[in-house]
């Protein structure tokens, strides 16, 4: 029996990789800042998946949160195999039209506290030469296209180059760039999506089953479905001129800034 650690456990896609692990038969360590939310969560996948699993109350927009969650990464005697970080946010609005506080704690949970939690888990995972470890970046970290997708620009630059670091450890390293998931994430940010095209839209369940079929692969990149794969290819080939201002206007109709 194995054991998973999710970050942002409660909601859309880490409901998701819940709801996945818990049915193939591992152990759940579930994070997020709302503790009713959790044991609700954990009660529902022990009853109806015969797992154990903890709950950890941690807001990973402060050093204690990350510190609680870090602390329990480098467990020795009850070791984390697979660490989900997928706790994350949109900001409303353009850039200086969003607090500074408010961007600084995106910076802080979308690039600190993968930085700390990835560096716990895999110090404890190369000792055990065995372990996995999927950062959730998004497809916006490769458009131009302010703080949130420079932070998960820098997610996936992150572990790309870890994931480079410690090949042959046994640890492996994954970024997870999804496009538009229908979650919570847009109405938190108090967003709306009725002018979001259908045919953007993924299946939170299927997009998890897409990455944990390419993390099994060895990828250290997942753009898991191939309509974004289309147009990720896209974006390579457009100069970086135009594709700026396609995504500013695009942005600004439908995504975080």
């Amino acid at each position: 029996m194995t054991t998973a650690l999710i970050t942002g456990s409660t909601a859309g896609i880490g409901a998701a990789f819940a709801r996945r692990l818990a049915a193939d038969g591992h152990d759940l360590v579930l994070v997020a800042r709302d503790a009713k939310r959790l044991r609700e969560q954990a009660t529902e996948l022990h009853d109806r998946h015969g797992i154990e699993v903890e709950v950890l109350s941690a807001d990973l927009s402060e050093d204690k949160g990350i510190e609680s969650v870090a602390d329990r990464l480098r467990d020795r005697k009850n070791p984390v195999d697979l660490l989900v970080n997928n706790a994350g946010f949109g900001n409303k609005g353009r850039y200086l039209d969003v607090s500074m506080a408010d961007e600084l704690r995106m910076l802080k949970v979308h690039c600190e506290a993968v930085l700390r939690l990835t560096s716990a888990a895999a110090e404890a995972m190369r000792e055990r030469h065995r372990g996995g470890i999927v950062n959730v970046a998004s497809v916006a970290a490769f458009v131009p296209r302010g703080t949130y997708g420079a932070s998960k620009a820098w997610v996936v630059q992150f572990t790309q180059g870890a994931a480079r670091d410690l090949a042959g450890s046994g640890v492996r390293l994954m970024a997870l760039c999804p496009g538009f998931v229908r979650t919570e994430f847009h109405e938190r940010a108090g967003m709306g999506t009725d002018n979001i095209p259908g045919w953007l839209w993924l299946d939170a369940d299927k997009l998890v089953a897409a990455a944990l079929a390419d993390l099994a692969r060895g990828k250290s990149l997942s753009i898991p479905d191939p309509r974004y794969k289309a147009l990720m290819g896209l974006v390579k080939v457009t100069p970086r001129g135009l594709l700026g201002g396609v995504t500013s206007r695009t942005g600004r109709k439908y995504g975080p800034q």
